[in-house]
């Protein structure tokens, strides 16, 4: 005789605390919105103090718990300095990046560093600094790197992209291991194509739009809502026995 069904855990961060980075716009806002949703309570990280503080009054509005953290991700002593003021948080979502498209024979060396500086540096360096607050307060969180479906195969004009995305992936599988006797989660959100104010004026040329959907098997360009979901899956403890872990949301384009 069955005693009791198991119970699906919730989707929930009630009385969690969470970080967003590049937060004020596109896969940053719907992740700072839908861990708001969820119950947590998010600080909202972006170089542009107007942009957070907007979304952040959005949430607030919509009945969530939100604040802000006006400060450039790659200053990681102020980042430092930053956490150092505030109790740790329970869950943090990387995401502050960029692109700089250029055939790999067209590459200059100011884009490669822009890119890797923020996307593979100041990544590195921004979780680091959330993991040690972490470890210092006894907290059993989670980290999601935001990757892309790039960190798992080759895009043309992406080489940089391509090479700081996968770099993410060996990182994270790497902080997975070194953060797991510490009960600290680490995994990555790894989209294809979503149409945000960053990637929307790729599609404005009809080619490169017709090229991403014969790629993506479900045949649409991705939205930021179609991240949040998955997100959460990461971020509370339904999916608690996820770490190193690269949670793919492409459309089908990697199922080839």
């Amino acid at each position: 005789m069955i005693e009791a069904l198991p119970r699906t855990p919730a989707f929930r961060l009630d009385g969690k605390r969470a970080l967003v980075t590049g937060a004020g716009r596109g896969l940053g806002l719907a992740a700072a919105a839908a861990l708001a949703e969820a119950g947590g309570t998010v600080t909202l990280l972006a170089r542009s103090t107007a942009e957070i503080e907007e979304a952040a009054a959005a949430i607030r509005a919509a009945g969530g718990a939100a604040d802000t953290l006006p400060l450039d991700v790659q200053d990681t002593d102020a980042l430092r300095a930053a956490l150092a003021a505030r109790p740790a948080y329970d869950v943090m979502v990387n995401n502050a990046g960029t692109n700089r498209p250029a055939a790999f024979q067209d590459v200059t060396e100011p884009d490669f560093d822009l890119v890797m500086a923020l996307n593979l540096r100041a990544a590195f360096f921004a979780a680091q600094a959330v993991a040690r607050r972490m470890i210092e307060e006894g907290v059993r969180g989670s980290i999601v790197n935001v990757s892309s479906q790039m960190g798992h195969v080759g895009g043309a004009r992406r080489s940089v992209y391509c090479a700081s995305k996968w770099a993410i992936e060996g990182m994270t599988k790497a902080m997975a291991l070194d953060l797991a006797p510490h009960g600290i989660r680490a995994n990555t959100l790894c989209p294809t194509f979503i149409e945000t104010p960053m990637t929307r004026p790729f599609f404005e040329d009809r080619a490169f739009r017709d090229q991403v959907l014969q790629k993506i098997k479900l045949g649409r360009i991705g939205q930021v809502e179609d991240i949040m979901g998955p997100l959460l899956l990461l971020c509370t403890g339904a999916g608690g026995l996820m770490t190193g872990s690269a949670l793919l949301v492409d459309g089908g384009w990697t199922a080839d």
